[in-house]
Parts: C-alpha cells; sequence; structure tokens
C-alpha cells in the first residue's frame, strides 16, 4: 500500500492577511542587513534572504512591533526609525504554500515597513537571541543587489520597499 500525503486545498480569498512589520535596518555605511532564513515550509525557491520582518501583535503599536521582531530577529536593539512607508504593502502566498505557510491562516502579509539606522557594532548582532531563530546568518548588502536575494513572491513588496526607503540607504 503507498502512503500519500494530502494536501488540504484551502480558498485562499477567504483567508485575511496577517498583520506584520518590516525593517530596512540601514549600516553606517549605507548598506542593508539581510538575513538567510531558516526554511519551515519549501517555498519551491533557491532565494532565502530577507530582511526582518513579523507579526503584529494584538493591540501592539507597529512601530513597537518592529523593535520587538528586531531584537527577536536580530538580537539588536541599539537602531532608530528614520523613516516608514506611507502606505501598508501586501503579498499573496503562491498557490502550493496558503493552507501551509504562515500556520495555515493567512493568504499572505499586510506589512507596514521602517528604515532603522543601525547605532551599534557588528559583533552585537545575535541570531540566536530568540528561543526561535529565523536566520542562519547575514550579511550587509548594497541596495542594488537586494532583490536579487529575495523570495519571487515577495520581490513586489522588496521592490516598493526599495523605492520608498531606499533613498535613505546612503553612508552617514
Amino acid at each position: 500500500m503507498v502512503k500519500r500525503e494530502l494536501r488540504k486545498t484551502v480558498d485562499a480569498e477567504s483567508l485575511p492577511y496577517r498583520p506584520c512589520v518590516g525593517i530596512m535596518l540601514i549600516s553606517r555605511d549605507g548598506l542593508v542587513w539581510t538575513g538567510n532564513r531558516i526554511q519551515e515550509v519549501d517555498t519551491g525557491s533557491p532565494l532565502t534572504w530577507q530582511m526582518p520582518q513579523g507579526g503584529i501583535d494584538v493591540g501592539e503599536d507597529p512601530r513597537a512591533a518592529a523593535f520587538r521582531e528586531l531584537k527577536e530577529e536580530t538580537g539588536i536593539d541599539n537602531a532608530e526609525i528614520i523613516g516608514e512607508t506611507a502606505n501598508w504593502l501586501t503579498y499573496d502566498l503562491p498557490p502550493h504554500l496558503v493552507g501551509h505557510a504562515l500556520k495555515g491562516k493567512y493568504r499572505g502579509q499586510k506589512q507596514k515597513w521602517y528604515a532603522m539606522r543601525y547605532l551599534g557594532r557588528d559583533e552585537d548582532f545575535d541570531l540566536t537571541a530568540d528561543k526561535h531563530q529565523e536566520f542562519s546568518e547575514w550579511a550587509w548588502v548594497p541596495l542594488n543587489e537586494l532583490l536579487e536575494l529575495i523570495v519571487p513572491f515577495k520581490r513586489g513588496v522588496y521592490e516598493q520597499i526599495v523605492r520608498e526607503l531606499g533613498p535613505l540607504a546612503k553612508p552617514v
């Protein structure tokens, strides 16, 4: 007897977007922080790098969520907000991930993005600071290389972030 995995079919239109924040962390040299995400669900893409992001808790202010997520995912809290997207940005999960990624409860994410200037040292980063490690490694990258690293279904949001917050990614 052959055992087959049954995949539940979920109508994406019936699911909400997950409220989320994202952080474009910018170094003093004008480079952007990106981490190689530990994959919990196969996205179907070899591209696994992204900027810090995460869900907003019920009743939590988005700015507070951005600092919390930054601390959880990178271990640092010495940054300052220098800009934010004018609007919330959304992306949809690809059909094969709906019902599986994001705990199966969301069709994608609705995100408020913040540009933050990093005020610390590279030695301060600790990817194991939180009990749930998000990234296996990290790097500072030039803004013009960022889009080449991003999983295709998030690329549209990243293009908007680069257009809107990218001018802030300059040396100080």
